[in-house]
């Protein structure tokens, strides 16, 4: 699916490189209890990364800049609240993209796709309360705060996105299943 900017599109194998770089960064790791090891990455990443439904590379101009991903939650979790909805909501950007507005452009079209996809089913998201940037995103989204809670060693934060409509906003194209 294509937004006014960005491509969301299934993983490939060319796509390795930049998982593995989104997960061993230090400043995208800073909210998410830091970097993966590089040689632990290289191991462990599948020849094409995230090959499932709800697992988006985000493109600019050909380039991969980040991931989407609508997951189910994991139940191992602290105070995970599987009532407020299954699915979790998250992404990962390079830094170097950051502060252009491709998280939120990217979340929406993914929130859009699993709208038409799962039109009854709310999705989650979670994230520290020091990630001010994500705080913001999770409100722009329409995301509505459930609660706060202590895990990890910091405030985290857990939001719940309502089902609603498909809001076709920027999308252009057919949106269609990364399987």
């Amino acid at each position: 699916m294509a937004t006014e900017r960005l491509i969301l599109r299934a993983s490939e194998a060319r796509d390795r490189a930049a998982v593995i770089e989104l997960n061993s960064s230090p400043q995208v790791g800073t909210y998410l209890g830091g970097p993966r090891p590089r040689a632990e990455l290289d191991r462990t990443v599948p020849e094409v990364p995230g090959r499932r439904p709800g697992f988006f590379v985000v493109e600019r101009d050909g380039t991969a800049i980040g991931t989407i991903q609508l997951d189910p939650q994991d139940r191992e979790r602290p105070q995970h609240r599987l009532e407020a909805g299954e699915t979790e909501l998250g992404y990962l950007f390079l830094p170097a993209t950051w502060g252009r507005g491709y998280a939120g452009e990217a979340c929406a079209a993914a929130l859009d796709w699993f709208a038409r996809a799962l039109p009854a089913e709310p999705v989650v998201l979670y994230t520290q309360t020091a990630n001010v940037r994500s705080m913001r995103l999770a409100a722009r989204l329409g995301f509505t705060e459930v609660e706060r809670f202590e895990a990890y060693g910091a405030e985290q934060w857990f939001g719940v996105l309502a089902p609603a409509r498909p809001r076709g906003s920027r999308i252009t194209g057919r949106a269609a299943s990364s399987s």
